[in-house]
C-alpha cells in the first residue's frame, strides 16, 4: 500500500450528506464553520468535466488534456471503458497530464457531461485551490487488516491537514473504486469504515463493459486487478453524499438455507434449489433467466429497518445462483419489483441541491443494472438527459458502496456545491 499527496490552501464551508433507501431518508449536517468568500478567476474550473469517445489511446489521453488542462489542476479522476488498449492507456495519460495525480477504473458503462456513454472514457479535474486530495492503493485485499486501514486513513489525513483547505471535520469524504470481480468489497469496505469513523465514504466496483472477466482500478500509472483505491477529498465547497434505489419489496420471503459466503453462491433457497425457487417467485422458466430478469425482478436483504438489493450475476449448472453482494446461509431474503426509475434519482439530486445549492458537478456511481433497466423500459434517453441537465458525470457499476456497505441497484454518489462568487 501506498500513497501520494497533493493540496494546495485555501478556507472551509459547510456541509451536508444522507442516505436513502425506500423513500427512507436521514439527513445530516456535521458541525461546520461559515463560508467565506473564495478569490477564483474563473469558478467553473473548480471541477472541469470532460469525455473522448476515439478509441486510440494516445488520442483519448490527449484529448482529455486538452479539455482538463488548467494551471490550478490537482487531480484527475476518469472512467474508461476495457474497449481501450489498457497497457497503452497508462503511460499516455501519464505523459498528459505529467505532474498530476491520475485515478479511476474501468466502467460498465460511463456517464459524460452528455448523459450515458459507451466505450469511452468520462473524467474530472479537480483544481487544487478547492481540493486537497490523496489516495492509496489497497493490493492485498484478503488480509487487509484494521490496522492496515488505520494506517491508509491517517496518511491521507496528514495530506488534507497540510493542505490547510479546510478542517477535516464536516469538510471530507472518500472515494472508494474496488475490483468489481474480486469479491472482496464487503471485508474491505467494513474495514475502511471503522478507520474512517464519521467521515462519510461511497463508490463503486470497476467493471468490464458486462464481460465478466477482468476489472480493475488505475493508480500510479498502471491498471492494477485484485485492488482497490480509497482517495480522501477535503474541500471547502458544499457536498452531500447520498445514495438511492427504486426497488419495492414485495410478499415473498426466500430463505438461504444453503450458501458459500466466499463465492457469493447460493445453492438452496428454502431447501430446495436456489435457480429452480427464484424461477418460481418471478414467474419465469429456469431456462430463462438471464440479466433482464436479474435487473427487473432482484432480490433484496433488510437491514436496520431497510431493504438492500442483492443482485444475481448468473445461474450456474448446478443451478445455484451467484449474485454480486455478499450471501450467507441463515439470511431472509425478499422479492423486489421497481418503482419508478428516474423519480428516485430525481429527488435525490433535488434534495442534494436543496442542501448545496446550484452544483456544480455531481459525482456518481450507478448501477449497470439500472441502466439495463432504463434500456429495456424505454427510459434510457430520459434518464440520460436529466444526468446531463443536473450535471452528473460517473460510471456504471457492478455494485456500488456506501458507508462501509456494499450494495447493489443503486444510484449513489456526491453533489458538490459551487463556489461563493469572490467579493
Amino acid at each position: 500500500m501506498s500513497y501520494h499527496p497533493f493540496g494546495a490552501p485555501i478556507k472551509s464551508t459547510e456541509v451536508a450528506f444522507s442516505s436513502n433507501s425506500i423513500g427512507v431518508e436521514s439527513t445530516v449536517v456535521p458541525s461546520r464553520p461559515r463560508a467565506v468568500p473564495m478569490n477564483s478567476d474563473n469558478p467553473g474550473a473548480a471541477v472541469r468535466v470532460a469525455s473522448a469517445s476515439v478509441r486510440e489511446p494516445e488520442l483519448a489521453a490527449a484529448e482529455l488534456a486538452r479539455q482538463l488542462q488548467h494551471d490550478h489542476l490537482g487531480c484527475v479522476l476518469f472512467f474508461c471503458s476495457v474497449e481501450f488498449d489498457l497497457e497503452r492507456l497508462g503511460p499516455a495519460l501519464q505523459a498528459e497530464f505529467p505532474d498530476t495525480r491520475v485515478y479511476g477504473c474501468t466502467s460498465a458503462g460511463e456517464i459524460t457531461e452528455h448523459g450515458y456513454g459507451r466505450g469511452c472514457i468520462s473524467a474530472l479535474g479537480f483544481d487544487a485551490r478547492y481540493f486537497a486530495i490523496d489516495c492509496a492503493l489497497i493490493n492485498e485485499l484478503e488480509s487487509f487488516t484494521l490496522q492496515d486501514a488505520q494506517q491508509v486513513i491517517d496518511g491521507l489525513l496528514t495530506t488534507c491537514r497540510e493542505a490547510q483547505l479546510a478542517p477535516v471535520k464536516g469538510n471530507t469524504f472518500a472515494i472508494t473504486m474496488l475490483d468489481g470481480l474480486s469479491s472482496r468489497e464487503e471485508l474491505v469496505l467494513a474495514t475502511l469504515n471503522a478507520a474512517l469513523g464519521t467521515i462519510p465514504q461511497f463508490g463503486g466496483s470497476a467493471g468490464d463493459d458486462e464481460r465478466l472477466a477482468d476489472t480493475h482500478v488505475f493508480y500510479d500509472g498502471q491498471f492494477h486487478s485484485a485492488a482497490a483505491t480509497v482517495m480522501l477529498v477535503n474541500t471547502p465547497l458544499d457536498f452531500r453524499v447520498f445514495s438511492t434505489h427504486h426497488m419495492r419489496e414485495q410478499s415473498e420471503k426466500l430463505v438461504v438455507t444453503r450458501a458459500c459466503s466466499e463465492s457469493r453462491t447460493v445453492f438452496e433457497l428454502n431447501a430446495e434449489p436456489a435457480a429452480d425457487v427464484y424461477a418460481r417467485t418471478v414467474g419465469v422458466p429456469v431456462e430463462e433467466l438471464d440479466r433482464r430478469v436479474f435487473a427487473l425482478q432482484p432480490l433484496g436483504v433488510r437491514v436496520g429497518g431497510n431493504y438492500f438489493v442483492r443482485s444475481i450475476q448468473r445461474v450456474n449448472a448446478d443451478g445455484s445462483l451467484t449474485f454480486y453482494c455478499a450471501v450467507e446461509t441463515g439470511i431472509v431474503m425478499t422479492a423486489m419489483s421497481p418503482g419508478s426509475l428516474l423519480d428516485s434519482v430525481r429527488a435525490q439530486i433535488e434534495a442534494s441541491e436543496r442542501v448545496v445549492g446550484k452544483p456544480l458537478v455531481t459525482l456518481a456511481c450507478d448501477c449497470f443494472l439500472r441502466r439495463l433497466e432504463a434500456e429495456l423500459t424505454g427510459q434510457v434517453d430520459a434518464v440520460s438527459d436529466f444526468l446531463r441537465r443536473h450535471k452528473v458525470v460517473g460510471f456504471n457499476t457492478y455494485g456500488e458502496q456506501f458507508n462501509g456497505m456494499h450494495i447493489n441497484q443503486t444510484f449513489t454518489g456526491v453533489v458538490i456545491g459551487q463556489p461563493e462568487p469572490s467579493t
